[in-house]
């Protein structure tokens, strides 16, 4: 079955249990509205990392970031006062999954990026990852999406850019399959910076839910292999399950569902540094 079909099945099952106020979707965990009480940042700058990669392999379906992936901590910034600027591994445009958009998954941000031309033109005009000064930001997340297990993981100059924003105590946030790009980072002493940190990401049971398994990374399996201390949770249908894990200046959400989640624990973090930096 394919990946639309897939979905579709467990939306037209949701929608037997719906309720006229919220998506049968929502109700049941699917890009969950969160919230928290963080103060304006607007001195603060963040960089929010993309995959390259168009398709499923050479000349396969369409893929890239999921949408959700990028355009909800990006609002999620932009509303609290910092500066936003997109990169991706190769520049240029960023590939956006074209089933992000469907009417039966889209979510509000995704709907308020397709009607704004600024954002849209920052995805267009990513910066390739090469190029970044990763000291100019205070927070770097990586978005995922299938793309990301192309490249992300792979990437030498993203492991260096992470590796130098551990070591300058940036606050660092993934999810879904943007965890991956934390494969390649070190700590100060030279170990893998996954290795024995607690984290999540996309789970081997949603990945064969969902129907995409010829990726040549899988996170969980990934991360788990480099020595991570992995947590998930799980619902019948993981595409619905959320789970966010805090590790030092490390912030990891599961899946799509936790983007608003990582980036407020993000500014969270950011603001506590600033306050003991001004004591």
């Amino acid at each position: 079955m394919t990946l639309t079909l897939r979905l579709f099945a467990a939306v037209f099952v949701l929608l037997l249990s719906g309720c006229a106020t919220h998506t049968p979707l929502n109700l049941m965990g699917y890009h969950p509205h969160y919230e928290a009480n963080v103060a304006p940042l607007p001195q603060a700058k963040a960089l929010i990392i993309t995959t390259s990669q168009a398709t499923l392999g050479e000349g396969g379906k369409a893929t890239g970031v999921f949408g959700s992936e990028m355009t909800a901590p990006y609002y999620r910034f932009t509303e609290h006062g910092l500066s936003v600027d997109i990169a991706s591994i190769d520049g240029g445009e960023v590939p956006i999954d074209p089933i992000s958009f469907k009417w039966y998954i889209i979510s509000e941000d995704d709907q308020r990026y397709l009607h704004d031309a600024e954002f849209q033109q920052k995805a267009k005009h990513s910066i390739a990852i090469a190029d970044v000064n990763i000291s100019d930001y205070d927070i770097v997340f990586l978005a995922g999406g299938w793309g990301a297990a192309y490249d992300l993981g792979y990437s030498e100059v993203l492991g260096e850019k992470i590796t130098q924003a551990y070591a300058a105590a940036t606050p660092i946030g993934a999810v879904c399959h943007g965890p991956l790009g934390l494969l390649k980072a070190r700590r100060p002493d030279g170990k893998l910076l996954v290795e024995g940190l607690s984290l999540t990401a996309v789970t081997d049971k949603q990945i064969e839910e969902l129907g995409i398994t010829e990726t040549p990374q899988h996170p969980e399996s990934a991360l788990r292999a480099a020595g991570a201390a992995f947590e998930s949770s799980t619902r019948f249908y993981d595409l619905l399950a959320n789970h966010v894990v805090v590790d030092g200046i490390v912030v990891t959400g599961q899946n799509q569902n936790a983007g608003s989640e990582v980036a407020f624990t993000l500014m969270e973090l950011l603001h506590k540094q600033r306050q003991m930096d001004s004591k």
